[in-house]
């Protein structure tokens, strides 16, 4: 990505995907340009989250709420210490912020943080295109990085795509650093930061529960090095089938019977240490408002979602698998997808989803509440 820091919300700018389709509008944010796979979020609130979710790494963030901006940039917020998102593209940016606890706009804080946007294209007919042709490479180029659209497209045809991609160490934490807990410490568990969000560790801080944040590098001498009760694995970026090692140490993991909770990413790599394959999805699920059923109960959630793999695990049966009975515990009203992922026989289960709820509903926070029953049983 190459960039200049003036000029925001003045340069022309031109967006163009892999298949030739291109968009023109006015730079919004940083201007030069940037490549990455082009995905839509339909969260109508919570932008500042999504744009400093780890998951969100090299991929150009299209938001499907026409208005975006209005309640600007606080220092609250943010889900980690940087915008992780490689473009954005909205059709109204906010001409003036409004909220009490706003400290700069949104155009501001992308363009301080280097991040290539586009605004004012038609994002409905940009989202549409998407769904029918799926997620797909795409560059945004604005002021002098503008140039003939051959040569343009050529440029993004040339830029890496999704599949394949082991991301989560490129943006997880070098070093280890704890959370502790809120009030009584009544638990430690191991997190292994494949891109998590900061909203994470402290819901399980606020149940009593010290997490040691450690690097996806991270050992299984490492990890069983802080005693922990639980391990959890986080959301992050990437292809699933590229990770090797978190995989492997999910499996010493579970042959250590340790309560276990992952999600999102930590879902796909506990589906793969089950023997499950994990496929890339037409366009993804990603904002807030996407409707999943917890099999156990019958209850439908409201949640917030940012994933473009899944889990291929059957619906209709319970499997054998090499740590015992595995089941899918959640599944995706609109299209069957797998959500969640339980083990019958050991402790531990997962959910895609962000229980976390930054941005989103809180209908899944009980996620947590269920992580610490499995610490209490086998402390019992």
């Amino acid at each position: 990505m190459t960039i200049s820091t003036r000029g925001a919300g003045k340069a022309p700018a031109v967006l163009v995907l892999e298949d030739g389709r291109s968009f023109r509008g006015r730079a919004y944010g940083a201007v030069g340009e940037t490549f990455g796979e082009a995905v839509f979020s339909t969260g109508m609130t919570g932008y500042q989250e999504t744009l400093t979710d780890p998951s969100y790494h090299r991929q150009v963030v299209v938001m499907t709420a026409p208005h975006v901006g209005n309640t600007g940039v606080n220092d609250e917020d943010p889900e980690s210490k940087r915008i992780w998102v490689s473009g954005y593209v909205v059709r109204d940016p906010a001409r003036t912020p409004s909220n009490w606890r706003s400290r700069r706009s949104l155009d501001e804080e992308l363009e301080s943080q280097g991040v290539v946007g586009i605004s004012g294209i038609d994002t409905r007919a940009l989202t549409r295109h998407l769904r029918e042709r799926g997620a797909m490479r795409v560059g945004i180029f604005s002021g002098n990085a503008i140039e003939d659209e051959g040569v343009l497209l050529a440029k993004v045809r040339q830029a890496p795509e999704m599949s394949g991609a082991d991301l989560a160490a490129e943006v997880a934490t070098k070093e280890a650093y704890v959370v502790p807990a809120v009030g009584t410490r009544k638990f430690t568990v191991a997190a292994i930061d494949l891109g998590i969000k900061g909203m994470t560790p402290h819901r399980m801080a606020e149940r009593g529960i010290e997490v040691h944040v450690l690097p996806a590098t991270a050992t299984l001498d490492e990890v069983y090095a802080v005693k922990p009760d639980g391990v959890f694995f986080s959301n992050g970026p990437g292809d699933p089938s590229a990770a090797v090692h978190p995989v492997a140490l999910m499996r010493g993991v579970l042959e250590r019977k340790t309560p276990l909770f992952g999600i999102c990413f930590g879902n796909q790599i506990l589906g793969r240490a089950l023997g499950f394959g994990t496929f890339k999805l037409k366009y993804g699920h990603r904002g807030i408002n996407q409707p999943v059923q917890d099999r156990t109960t019958g209850k439908v959630e409201v949640t917030a979602h940012n994933h473009g793999f899944a889990v291929d695990a059957p619906l209709d049966k319970v499997s054998d698998t090499e740590f015992g009975r595995a089941e899918v515990s959640h599944v995706c009203l609109n299209d069957q997808v797998v959500e969640g992922l339980q083990l019958l026989d050991r402790p531990a289960f997962s959910v895609q989803y962000h229980p976390e709820a930054a941005a989103g509903p809180h209908d899944a926070a009980y996620l947590f509440d269920r992580f610490v029953s499995l610490m209490e049983d086998q402390r019992a």
